[in-house]
């Protein structure tokens, strides 16, 4: 075992006073020393349960035979972060979360780790460390939350507040009922109740086969989550036992089944970055190309919340990640059986999967046979830009209008508070990229005001910043090059002509070049941070199309 380069021998007297310092008995000594990576946090609702999912993970691997060392890593809630400079460290806390890990795990020669998850970039965060580290892991994903209710209304946390913020300005609303809303969107532990990031990467966890069965979508105060942590707990140990590591599952076949699943159900747009980086940590050829092309084959089966008002509870009722993969797996040929930390064969796993095929269309008949994701591409973003077209009303997917630039999210929003934006413009915002925020903003607030104003079907976002699972619109994000790199959206004036256009996948300024070439000249990057970690990160960190990830 690898924990014996600290357990084993004379010379090693020390470390194991060390650790019986730490409670491990003799008899334990001889067991796989499973290092449990816990995000709990009394700041982040998707985490605050986890103490309980701690002990039963615990429990799982004493029994399976191992013995655990709880250790904690950060968590960022990207809602409480959002609409302030907060949100410049999500991004960024993805990467530290990941070198906490490999830091821990290797500086203690743990056999093996359970990686406790649940939000934005936790989880991708603990798939780059797994790899990285190439020891056996297991993710569990703590859930979602349940669904908000108030006055028969259902509610997520983006209807039920970030949404109706808009309401409320607009006065659809009155501010006692929006009082009610923020009290009742969020009633429980766990993780939003949409198709968002933490969910969406929770779901491609489980498809990938990081994590064991249903764990994505049963909820986080369930007792079928509670049962999964234990068994995740015994599961380590059996992975370490039979030397099945992260790299065994992590390949290129399964890499491709999470974009063709990322497409299928219409995942957050920051699943991009996520694969990407993770396929650059595991040192697998998977690029923006692979999007792309999967992009124009893939049908879209499954609709949550946003772009629907099911939300991860009904998808859990309808089969879940399970029903998607024996959908996939039947129907689509590019779609690779594989096996995972559960040792079986995916296959063997759905056989007797229930899907509901209300919720989980088969797959020749989708809700629609474009994806629920596209990578657009023109003069503004040369190396590729971001669209949930599954958020996008059909009616949309041609859109031109005109540019009203800013050069941060709070010069945005301060317009579109005071009724600067209108029907036909397109709001651009710029300088939030991975290296011009630094750390890549969510403009989940701009795009639910402009939804709750009533202007979602009027009126465009394009950014190099991204934007939260949550956002619906003609929402266009990850532009590369972004602006603090000289990218065209950089150059970009208030009045110009901008065309999105989803069918053939374009995203074009109607500006000359000549023009172009003349701005240029009198451009210089902006700064937005001179110390700390981000101006450490604004350094080191790659660009959008290349998964943000630092080195």
């Amino acid at each position: 075992m690898r924990s014996d380069n600290v357990k084993k021998g004379i010379a090693r007297t020390p470390h194991r006073s060390l650790l019986m310092a730490t409670g491990v008995s003799k008899r334990n000594m001889e067991r796989p020393f499973i290092g449990i990576a816990s995000s709990f946090s009394d700041l982040v609702p998707g985490h605050i349960g986890m103490r309980d999912l701690e002990r039963q993970i615990e429990k799982g691997i004493h029994t399976g035979g191992g013995q655990s060392f709880i250790f904690g890593v950060p968590a960022v809630c990207d809602g409480i972060a959002m609409g302030h400079d907060g949100m410049r460290y999500s991004l960024p806390s993805r990467d530290l979360i990941a070198d906490c890990i490999e830091t821990v795990a290797n500086a203690h020669q743990l056999d093996g780790l359970v990686l406790l998850s649940n939000c934005d970039k936790i989880t991708p965060a603990m798939l780059i460390a797994a790899s990285r580290l190439n020891i056996p892991s297991i993710i569990v994903t703590a859930g979602p939350m349940l669904d908000g209710e108030s006055k028969c209304e259902k509610l997520t946390m983006i209807s039920g507040s970030f949404e109706a913020i808009g309401k409320f300005r607009d006065g659809i609303i009155d501010e006692d009922r929006l009082l009610e809303l923020e009290e009742a969107s969020c009633p429980s532990a766990g993780s939003c109740q949409g198709l968002y990031t933490a969910n969406t990467m929770a779901c491609l966890t489980e498809v990938l086969g990081m994590s064991m069965p249903f764990c994505a979508t049963s909820a986080a105060v369930s007792s079928h989550k509670r049962r999964i942590a234990f068994e995740s707990g015994v599961q380590i140990v059996e992975l370490v036992r039979q030397d099945k590591k992260p790299l065994d599952i992590i390949t290129r076949d399964t890499l491709r089944n999470a974009i063709i699943a990322d497409l299928a159900m219409g995942g957050s747009t920051n699943s991009f970055l996520h694969i990407l980086a993770l396929a650059t940590a595991a040192q697998i050829n998977v690029s923006l190309k692979d999007f792309e092309e999967l992009s124009h084959e893939i049908h879209q089966i499954v609709k949550l919340e946003p772009s629907s008002s099911i939300t991860m509870s009904g998808f859990y009722q309808a089969g879940g990640v399970n029903a998607v993969l024996k959908t996939l797996l039947r129907d689509v040929p590019l779609f690779k059986d594989s096996v995972g930390v559960t040792l079986q064969k995916t296959s063997e796993l759905v056989k007797s999967a229930y899907v509901d095929e209300n919720v989980i269309h088969s797959y020749d008949a989708p809700f629609t046979t474009k994806p629920g994701l596209g990578i657009l591409y023109g003069n503004i973003s040369p190396e590729g830009s971001v669209i949930k077209i599954s958020a996008v009303d059909e009616s949309c997917y041609e859109f031109k209008g005109v540019a009203k630039v800013f050069d941060c999210e709070e010069d945005a929003m301060n317009a579109l508070e005071n009724n600067l934006v209108k029907a036909g413009d397109v709001v651009v915002i710029r300088y939030e990229g991975p290296k011009g925020g630094p750390g890549m903003r969510e403009m989940l607030a701009p795009t639910s005001l402009i939804v709750g104003k009533g202007l979602g079907t009027k009126t465009a976002l394009i950014t190099d910043g991204r934007f939260s699972g949550g956002t619906r619109g003609i929402c266009v994000g990850h532009i590369c090059p972004e602006a603090a790199d000289g990218g065209i959206i950089g150059l970009i004036e208030d009045g110009d002509v901008i065309e999105i256009d989803i069918n053939k996948r374009s995203l074009e300024l109607n500006v000359s070049d000549e023009v172009l070439n003349e701005r240029r000249k009198k451009w210089s990057p902006r700064v937005n941070v001179t110390r700390g970690y981000l101006a450490k990160y604004a350094k080191t960190v790659q660009d959008a199309s290349h998964g943000a990830i630092v080195g």
